[in-house]
């Protein structure tokens, strides 16, 4: 049964993707300034190395909080509606990315500078952590049944939309300016430009329709009470599995993003206006891999889409590290190339997987709480864990060992789930449910 007419799923989608792109700009732009100036701005005292330790524990602070800004998103989604929740969770991003771009360093307020900048990266976190399982459920459940895949996949593309403007917003800034002037105030510029984001955002959210799928549940009244606590209860194995399922996907892409652009610099391979234009330009790429992919896995299915891309992971991480030690800007391009097409098998379907695998009463806390968890355990402390394991070995191969071991699970998991891309997503939302196996949809 289709969601609403294939105009209505267009236009939710394309909404969607804006509202991500917007969202996820506001995100990603802290973790190029965590790389690039915050260390030196808001952790001055520090050793070099701790410094940016420091700042990257500050950009793992944003994906602490998006469990909870997940759960909190996700309880009143699955109870009135996914509409308002995506306005709430913009207005919460922009509000906090807008005061850290007015936010003064270490030497005017001392630590309250960190202090300060630590709690709207919280904030940030709780936006972002509700934002996506609204945007995602939002696509998926007003989509035609045979093209879920398809336009789930466009609230997807707002990651790499959102981290290529970010890039470019940066790149453009640091070309423009002196090293000095970026320190002292080009570094704000992205973060102050926000404002105009969301303005933007908003005004196209107010003007999509609530979820057909949401809505007959709405009129039926059988809402869960708690749909958090419900769907850790009922769907424990599902959660852990899907979590699995995106640890490699979700760490490489912050590896890649963050990481290595504070490597390449410190390190001497690369300018860092250059490494910010790479990374811009495979941004662009992974849009059109996300959506053929997403088409893609409404013929072939889900699973065996995230089986093949993070097995092809786990054997090209050590070559890709390669190719990036190797100081070739082209070398570098071609392993991101390789690593995108391994990413984008399993982000393309990955909204319309998670919804087939939860019911509608619970999907909006199922997928969050997947989605969240994997950011945590794979995302947020990557750059961490990367920075810590090559001051320790000095080698970028343990860099692609840690890869290759998220990658090894994140196949495995996919394999342990079910096929879901012929399921009927709008089953009876009061079917009683065996975990992964709602028995109304089979």
């Amino acid at each position: 049964m289709a969601g609403s007419t294939t105009t209505q799923s267009g236009r939710v989608a394309l909404a969607s993707l804006i509202g991500t792109t917007i969202e996820w700009y506001d995100f990603f732009i802290y973790g190029t300034a965590a790389s690039l100036v915050f260390n030196e701005l808001f952790f001055p005292s520090f050793d070099p190395l701790v410094g940016a330790l420091a700042a990257f524990a500050s950009f793992a602070i944003g994906f602490l909080a998006r469990p909870l800004g997940g759960v909190v998103f996700s309880h009143f989604g699955d109870r009135l509606g996914r509409k308002p929740m995506l306005i709430w969770s913009l207005m919460l991003m922009g509000v906090a990315t807008l005061l850290i771009g007015t936010l003064p360093a270490y030497g005017s307020i001392g630590v309250w500078a960190p202090v300060l900048l630590v709690l709207l990266r919280f904030a940030q976190g709780i936006g972002v952590g509700g934002e996506w399982g609204g945007a995602a459920l939002m696509a998926v459940e007003h989509a035609p049944d045979k093209r879920r895949g398809f336009y789930g996949a466009w609230p997807q593309v707002g990651v790499p939309a959102g981290l290529l403007l970010g890039n470019m917003t940066f790149s453009l800034v640091s070309a423009s300016v002196t090293d000095e002037q970026f320190m002292a105030w080009g570094w704000r510029i992205p973060f102050l430009m926000s404002a105009v984001l969301i303005v933007l955002g908003l005004f196209i959210r107010l003007k999509i329709s609530e979820s057909p799928v949401f809505e007959r549940v709405m009129r039926t009244k059988e809402k869960s009470r708690v749909p958090v606590v419900e769907a850790l209860r009922s769907h424990p194995r599902t959660i852990l599995l899907a979590t699995g399922t995106f640890l490699g996907t979700h760490a490489t892409f912050y590896i890649t993003s963050t990481w290595l652009v504070f490597y390449t610099t410190e390190e001497g391979l690369f300018e860092r206006t250059t490494v910010l234009n790479a990374n811009s330009l495979l941004s662009f790429v992974d849009i059109p891999f996300m959506l053929a992919f997403g088409l893609l896995s409404d013929y072939l299915g889900r699973r065996r889409m995230m089986i093949s891309g993070m097995g092809v992971m786990a054997l090209f991480a050590l070559p890709y590290m390669l190719l990036v030690d190797s100081g070739s800007i082209v070398l570098y391009l071609l392993g991101g190339m390789v690593l995108q097409l391994c990413r984008t098998s399993v982000y393309g379907p990955q909204s319309a997987y998670y919804s087939e695998l939860f019911s509608t009463r619970l999907r909006y806390s199922g997928i969050s709480i997947s989605y969240q968890l994997a950011s945590i355990l794979g995302g947020g402390i990557a750059p961490m864990i990367c920075t810590g394991l090559y001051a320790a070995t000095g080698s970028p191969v343990a860099i692609a060992g840690y890869m290759a071991v998220l990658a090894v699970i994140s196949c495995g998991s996919a394999y342990l789930l079910t096929e879901t891309y012929k399921r009927d997503l709008a089953e009876p939302a009061a079917a009683r449910e065996v975990d992964g196996e709602p028995t109304a949809s089979g």
